[in-house]
Parts: C-alpha cells; sequence; structure tokens
C-alpha cells in the first residue's frame, strides 16, 4: 500500500528497501545511526573548516576579509533559514529520500566550490552547499528517533550529538592541515568522495519512512516568515561576534527577527496546514527542551572559541590550544557514546540531564581559576565535556518523546536550528566579552564575564530539565 499523501504521489520517488540482511540483523539500528553520525560530522566539518581557507582567499582573489567571511556567513545563515522548512518537507515526502539528496547536493556543491573562478561564485556555491548540509542536519535528529530503540534512544541520540560536534572540533586542524600542503580548494574536492559514499550507505543501511505527515499543500509564506526569522536573528547575533558590520545593524536585525517571530506566529494560528503546529512549541517537553539545546550548545561553543584565544594571548603555541582543546570534544563524545556506563542504569533522562549541567558548571567554574601553565586545565576541559556528553542527548530524548512519530523531521530541524543559535550566541558572548575586558582574568584561562555568562548558561540547561520534567 502507498501510504504517501495525495498530491505527492505522482511528484516523489520511492524510498528503497534495506536488504533483507540488513533489516533483520540485530545491529541494523547501529549502522543506520553510524550513517546518520557520518553525515553529521561532515557538514558540520565543513561549517567550521572553512576559515582556514581565508589568507589564502584573500591572497588569490585580491579580496579584504570582510568579504572573505562571507563565505561562512552565507553557509551559516541558509542552513538555519531552512532547517526546520527541510524537516518538515522529509516529514512529508520521506526522511531517507531527502537526506540523500542531500548529500548529492553536498557532494556537487563542494565540487562546484574548489572549481570557482572568484569570490562571488564561491559564495553562491556556499550557499547551495550549505541547503545540501541543512537537509543533512534537519533530518539527522528525526532519522535516529525513529530508527534506534525506545530503550536505546538516549544511546543513539548521544552518538549524533558526539559526531556533530567532533566534526565542528576538528574543522579546523584538519583545515590547517589541507590549506599548508595540498591548497584550499582541496578543503572542498575532500567533500566530493565521501559524499558518494555516504549516499551509497545510506541508500543501503537507512530504513525507509514508514510514519508520514498528512497534508498536500507546502505552507510557503510561513516557511518564509520563519527563514526570514531564524536568518536574520543568527545574522544579528553574527554582528556582535566579529562580522564586519556596523553594529546598529546588528539591532537592526534583531528587530526584523521579531518582528518576522510575530508574523510567524500569526501565520501559523491560521494556516489550514502549518510548518510548525503551534502545540508543539505549546507541550512544555519541547520547548524548554529547544531552551535546553540552545543553552548547551552555548556553553560548549563559548570554550571552544575563548580558551584557544586566550592561551595565545598568554603566548601559547596554536599547536599546543588545539590539543588541550581537543579534551572537550573528545569527552562530549565518550561521554555521550557510553553515558549507560557512566552512570546508575535506573537513572532517567531527567536526573541524567541535571547531572551533565551541574559538571558542566564545574568545569567552568575551574577553568576560572586555571592558569594556561596548570596541568588541571585538560582536566577540567574533560569535566564540561563530560557534562555536556551527558546533558545533551538526555535532554534530546526528553524533547523528541514528546515530537510525534509523523512530525519527527520537523521536531529534528528545530533542535538543529536552536543548536545553530546556540554557537553563534556563544562565539558572541566571548567575541563581546574580549572586547569589553583584555581577556586575560587575573591570569586565569577564561575572563570572568564569560565564565558568568557560560555558568548561568549551563545553570539555564539544567533549569530547562526540571521544567520540561
Amino acid at each position: 500500500m502507498d501510504d504517501r499523501p495525495t498530491g505527492w504521489r505522482t511528484r516523489v520517488p520511492r524510498e528503497r528497501a534495506r536488504p533483507r540482511w540488513v533489516r533483520e540483523s540485530p545491529v541494523s539500528w547501529r549502522l543506520a545511526v553510524l550513517t546518520v553520525c557520518f553525515g553529521g560530522f561532515m557538514s558540520q566539518l565543513d561549517a567550521s573548516i572553512v576559515t582556514l581557507t581565508y589568507p589564502s582567499l584573500e591572497r588569490e582573489f585580491g579580496e579584504r576579509l570582510a568579504a572573505v567571511q562571507w563565505v561562512s556567513l552565507v553557509y551559516m545563515l541558509v542552513t538555519a533559514a531552512v532547517l526546520v522548512a527541510v524537516g518538515h518537507v522529509s516529514d512529508v515526502v520521506g526522511r531517507k529520500l531527502v537526506y540523500l539528496h542531500g548529500f548529492g547536493l553536498f557532494a556537487l556543491s563542494s565540487a562546484a566550490c574548489s572549481l570557482a573562478p572568484d569570490l562571488t561564485a564561491l559564495v553562491c556555491f556556499r550557499a547551495v552547499q550549505a541547503l545540501g548540509a541543512a537537509m543533512l542536519a534537519g533530518n539527522s535528529v528525526a532519522l535516529v528517533s525513529l530508527v534506534a530503540p525506545r530503550e536505546k534512544l538516549r544511546t543513539a541520540l548521544g552518538m549524533q550529538a558526539g559526531g556533530q560536534a567532533l566534526g565542528l572540533a576538528a574543522g579546523p586542524t584538519l583545515g590547517g592541515v589541507l590549506v599548508s600542503t595540498v591548497g584550499w580548494r582541496w578543503v572542498f574536492w575532500i567533500n566530493v568522495p565521501v559524499g558518494v559514499l555516504a549516499t551509497l550507505l545510506g541508500r543501503y543501511l537507512l530504513p525507509r519512512t514508514v510514519e508520514r505527515a498528512g497534508g498536500t499543500r507546502f505552507d510557503l509564506r510561513g516557511t518564509a516568515w520563519l527563514a526570514v526569522a531564524s536568518a536574520a536573528l543568527l545574522g544579528g547575533v553574527s554582528v556582535f561576534s566579529g562580522t564586519p558590520l556596523p553594529g546598529w545593524s546588528g539591532m537592526v536585525l534583531l528587530a526584523v527577527s521579531a518582528a518576522a517571530s510575530w508574523g510567524f506566529a500569526r501565520r501559523e494560528a491560521h494556516a489550514p496546514e502549518p510548518l510548525v503546529p503551534l502545540s508543539l512549541l505549546g507541550d512544555r517537553r519541547i520547548g524548554w527542551g529547544l531552551v535546553g539545546a540552545l543553552a548547551g550548545y552555548l556553553v560548549l561553543f563559548g570554550p571552544l572559541v575563548l580558551v584557544p584565544l586566550v592561551l595565545t594571548r598568554h603566548g601559547e603555541s596554536e599547536m599546543r590550544a588545539g590539543l588541550l582543546l581537543g579534551a572537550l570534544p573528545a569527552a562530549f563524545a565518550l561521554a555521550s557514546n557510553l553515558q549507560e556506563h557512566l552512570l546508575p542504569r535506573r537513572w532517567n533522562g531527567r536526573r541524567r540531564a541535571l547531572t551533565g549541567a551541574a559538571l558542566s558548571m564545574a568545569g567552568l567554574m575551574g577553568l576560572a581559576f586555571a592558569c594556561p601553565a596548570d596541568r588541571w586545565l585538560i582536566c577540567w576541559l574533560a569535566v564540561l565535556g563530560l557534562g555536556l556528553g551527558l546533558f545533551t542527548p538526555s535532554n534530546n530524548e526528553t524533547l523528541m518523546r514528546a515530537v510525534p512519530r509523523r512530525l519527527s523531521g520537523t521536531g529534528g530541524g528545530m533542535v538543529n536550528t536552536a543548536r545553530a543559535l546556540g554557537t553563534a550566541l556563544g562565539i558572541a558572548v566571548v567575541t563581546l566579552t574580549l572586547e569589553l575586558g583584555d581577556g586575560r582574568g587575573a591570569g586565569s584561562v577564561l575572563p570572568p564575564l564569560p565564565v558568568l555568562t557560560l555558568a548561568a548558561a549551563a545553570a539555564l540547561a539544567g533549569a530547562s530539565t526540571v521544567l520540561a520534567g
């Protein structure tokens, strides 16, 4: 029986089933989750790796840094703008279908980026690449939550979150190696064979969509309002994180975001087939879960940016700073994948998330009193990573259990949008507080002001767990 909704039947190809040996394997869900982690790792790796190409792009194209930074900015803005819409489309036409087409688009646009004749073309190709990345990221949480057994959902979501965090953290290191050896174009070329391989893996390892959202009409006006609200909010935050735009433009963008958010809420309240049913946000588990996702990634990416900056200002080499900082994403990945063995099995998700938030605050406070040469520095970074690795999958599990299965793509897109905003806020907090002070903080690794801000975000993450419970 064809379970696709009327109206999409003749325009959407049918998803292919997995081979029987995959479907019947006891580890089939793990293979599917690993495939999703692969996509999450690559899309986030590409978001962070490009910053290492800036000097080469300035030299080759003869452009200023203010223009070159749009290579990263357009990627971030497009991704944030379309994540929820992509998740909604995947709920209707099929999550596997959108995911595989996303990898194909990501690989093709990467090849185009590597052949770009000038900066304008590169920025345009990056916008297309961001759409492919959104098709991956917007489906990642949904695919994991649908394929994993109920009792393994927290572990599966931990694997997915760890893969994304490792991709973002590994970007600068890998980018530096590629740019310094074979040139900036290989930063994009490397995605092509990876995209082909991932598409093949997804074809055989990802399950078909069983439950789809109903409806035959796409909420184009709602999508436009949400895209403007998300992109303007992220753009406004980016102004305060070093984007070469005047400060007043940040306030204008934030005002535009607020107005577009109001327009989106009015549209969704009256739309016959809304992009995001407001009943989802009315569920406190979902609403506060999104707050927790935002706060968690703010806490994660604040130190990822701040610690290397302050260490190098204290005279440490970039290599040592990178090696020390590796303890944070490594501990995050370890805790998110092995938390069932690190904490009592009888603990529920709420208790695990609270423990993670408390450990995150402890790690931040430890960093506040550690000097660059302190051997405990790496330990405090690891404590912070462990805390976030315990909090993130537990928070996402609570949220995704509250989302109807037929709307899992929409829910996953909302989670990743919250993460993107949290990432931008973390960078903005770091940049703004360093501009306000001298960045040293009486010999500590982290100046007092950002520590207090990040600790407040960790407390907010813990509070969201209590309120969602």
